[in-house]
């Protein structure tokens, strides 16, 4: 293995603090819709790591007679979370959608309490980025586990201005 097959895991755009980052994310999961709609939040931000609540609502219910939330929810909620920390973990943010999403389920998320969810970057090399997450609704009682892998689709493929929109900015001409 050499460098150029494992570069250094490196939060993009250096000087940008974790509340920086915060609120980046927070922007990037309001503009999606489903998660905008579910009331998803960004709790916490240290590159390559994120932190986010999904706070309880009936919409999340799959089984209504013993209130379970839906397994797509759970799986939404890891794949939000583990690409997340994919753009905070790169040189420069950049488009990179889930090649690969496993979750493996522990036990069932229960109605009426808040699901949180957490991520981390495992390795960065030139075409993928590898992650890990986990869900809870108690503190050492994990829900669910994913491994996630997102392709690198690099700045070619990455829409100008991407970056300003994910922070607020205004691009200068």
């Amino acid at each position: 293995m050499n460098e150029r097959d494992d570069p250094q895991i490196g939060p993009a755009a250096a000087d940008r603090s974790p509340d920086a980052w915060r609120a980046g994310l927070s922007r990037f999961v309001n503009v999606i819709p489903h998660t905008r709609e579910l009331g998803l939040e960004v709790e916490e931000v240290s590159p390559p790591w994120v932190r986010m609540r999904l706070p309880w609502r009936d919409e999340l219910l799959g089984d209504t007679e013993r209130g379970l939330v839906h397994g797509g929810v759970l799986t939404m909620l890891l794949d939000t979370v583990c690409g997340s920390a994919v753009l905070c973990s790169l040189p420069a943010p950049e488009v990179c959608p889930t090649l690969d999403l496993r979750v493996d389920h522990y036990r069932p998320a229960l109605a009426g309490q808040t699901i949180m969810a957490e991520a981390r970057v495992l390795r960065v090399t030139n075409a993928m980025v590898f992650t890990e997450g986990t869900l809870w609704q108690e503190p050492g009682r994990p829900i669910a586990r994913g491994i996630g892998n997102f392709v690198r689709l690099g700045e070619r493929n990455t829409p100008e201005g991407f970056a300003e929109a994910l922070f607020g900015e205004t691009a200068h001409a």
